[in-house]
């Protein structure tokens, strides 16, 4: 199956749209700090899953879903310090785009480990 036709993969890309729009309203003088960190983070999920999704085992896929993993929990807490340092608003709809493709991501690996 190509990465483009998998919902972790789809919702991943909708998370990177939403915190391209959101890191806008940064502080100017977090260019090079936490804009730049959260918005890598968030590229970092689609990748590698599309990454993985090109290798040619699913042992491989595996630990790119786990790499994804790793930088979505990464943005998850960037996006609370962003709350915290009030540089945003506390947003319902974001969380739960990040808890959905956490969800997908986590079913995703599971499904793929009793496959191996």
């Amino acid at each position: 199956m190509e990465h483009k036709d998998l919902d972790v993969w789809k919702f991943s890309m909708d998370l990177v749209e939403e915190i391209y729009k959101l890191s806008t309203n940064f502080p100017d003088d977090e260019r090079y700090g936490l804009t730049s960190q959260i918005r890598r983070a968030a590229i970092s999920v689609p990748s590698n899953i599309a990454e993985g999704s090109g290798r040619k085992s699913d042992k491989e896929l595996i630990q790119f879903i786990s790499i994804a993993l790793g930088s979505l929990t990464e943005l998850e807490t960037q996006y609370l310090i962003a709350v915290r340092l009030k540089y945003i608003e506390s947003n319902d709809e974001l969380m739960h785009l990040i808890l959905k493709v956490k969800q997908l991501l986590l079913g995703f690996r599971n499904y793929l480990k009793r496959k191996v």
